[in-house]
């Protein structure tokens, strides 16, 4: 017997203020509409977590258990289902359920995993039972809940007192690291990865890959006092504040991976084609323009969008895929990006789970055709991508599913660097025979800059 769902209404609270005050530790999820924002809706969510890597063997069972779960659609559970993150290593679990990868190789062993196990799970997700729901147009706040009385006389305790904590946020400074980061390439050697990469698209192997590399901040990192810094400096339609067991996710990610509701439409927004934010309006608008006019970067979206619509329409009704949007320029404090729209309607009988499973690894971070692009890339990186290039977000009772992908995010891990905490950063782009691949590199450094800006002052990137 299914649990009833019990609802509150609540006085209007900042959500930041909140998660600070009852999300302090522990497990949450925070699916944050922005600071200030005055549309949409903020979720604050808690629940028992589960965990599985591709590489220890829990990956069928918590997946087979999910799909149950989610089989039988419940109206009155939003937003309660499931939260939190699909690392890169999910998608190359699939890919590899899905018909196998290249010549027996099996891509998902995740070679670069400690020695003593600490590294984060490839999934993390929260059964959530217990939610907060801010609506930012309405300016009201809704507790939502499947658990006994107790969270929600807990909750309705402590809210009149939360404002007492303002002051303190307010005043509590960012501690920033005086950690030189750590490049797992420097301008040489990522050179030689774009290399490789146009090697293998001239030799017919490829049409687009889509390297990547990262960057590590050692030492510890208070998660909430960065994420919220990061609101601030990098403002971004889908961020989020992730802590599951002892890592921290912190995303600022522009891109749309899925988007299923509850009517089964489903759609999908890649970003492919990037461009810094200029000094200037002139020069912020002739960047965008030409973004907007690049062959090069055009080239690439539509091979990216094509991908999506093949995705699409392994799980969709027939003629029902469309592209909604093409070679749109958005523009973030940052950057300009590239973005398109695909959206289908799933076939009766699939759920939201299916749209997942068909589309994961996404397409804008691996290139195409996915799976031969996969392989070789797995192989050339020679080190396991991580939560970084996979997608979080919310799995609902009600059939919805919400999943940004994990891009400009800081991935806090208390147990790296012996034990004294790490902060990475993932980053990428796209690579076609047209790159030129100092411009690749470039591009690299934009997209870390204003992410390790919040973990550290002095140098950003590698010389």
């Amino acid at each position: 017997m299914r649990p009833p769902v019990v609802r509150a209404p609540l006085e209007w609270r900042d959500p930041e203020l909140v998660v600070s005050s009852l999300a302090a530790e522990g497990d949450v999820v925070w699916i944050d509409a922005g600071l200030d924002a005055a549309t949409g809706r903020s979720v604050v969510a808690w629940g028992e977590a589960v965990t599985a890597s591709a590489s220890g063997g829990r990956l069928d069972a918590v997946w087979s258990a999910l799909h149950d779960d989610l089989s039988a659609p419940r109206a009155d559970a939003d937003p309660l289902g499931w939260a939190g993150w699909l690392g890169y290593g999910v998608g190359l679990w699939l890919l590899d359920r899905d018909g196998g990868l290249g010549r027996g190789a099996h891509p998902v062993i995740d070679a670069g995993e400690r020695a003593d196990g600490t590294a984060p799970p490839d999934l993390a997700l929260l059964r959530t039972d217990r939610a907060l729901v801010f609506d930012h147009a309405l300016r009201t706040v809704e507790a939502v809940s499947t658990a006994s009385a107790d969270w929600l006389e807990g909750v309705v305790a402590r809210w009149d007192h939360l404002e007492a904590e303002e002051a303190r946020l307010e005043t509590a400074p960012h501690r920033a690291s005086s950690t030189h980061p750590r490049w797992d390439h420097d301008a040489e050697s990522y050179l030689a990865l774009v290399a490789r990469c146009q090697e293998a698209i001239v030799a017919g192997e490829a049409y687009v890959l889509c390297p990547t590399t990262r960057v590590a901040v050692d030492g510890a990192v208070d998660d909430l006092a960065v994420y919220r810094r990061l609101r601030r400096t990098s403002a971004a339609p889908r961020a989020s504040f992730v802590r599951i067991g002892g890592t921290s996710v912190l995303g600022a990610s522009p891109e749309a991976f899925v988007e299923v509701s509850a009517d089964g439409t489903v759609s999908s927004s890649p970003i492919k084609g990037t461009r810094p934010r200029g000094r200037d309006a002139l020069a912020d608008a002739e960047l965008s323009d030409e973004l907007a006019t690049s062959e090069k970067e055009l080239a690439e979206n539509l091979m990216i969008v094509d991908l999506v619509r093949n995705d699409l329409t392994r799980v969709c009704a027939p003629g029902s895929v469309e592209v909604v949007e093409l070679f749109a320029v958005h523009s973030y404090p940052a950057v300009h990006q590239l973005v398109s729209t695909v959206r289908g309607r799933l076939r009766p009988g699939l759920t939201g789970l299916d749209a997942v499973a068909s589309m994961f690894p996404a397409g804008s971070m691996t290139g195409a055709p996915k799976r031969r692009a996969v392989e070789l890339l797995t192989a050339w990186e020679a080190r396991p991508r991580g939560i970084y290039s996979g997608a979080i977000g919310t799995f609902g009772l009600d059939g919805t599913v919400s999943l940004a992908m994990v891009i400009r995010s800081i991935v806090v891990d208390r147990a790296g660097a012996g034990g004294a905490g790490t902060a990475t950063v993932g980053v990428g782009g796209g690579v076609t025979s047209a790159s030129v691949p100092r411009a690749e590199w470039d591009e690299v450094g934009v997209k870390a800059a204003a992410l390790l800006a919040v973990l550290a002052d002095g140098p950003t990137r590698a010389s």
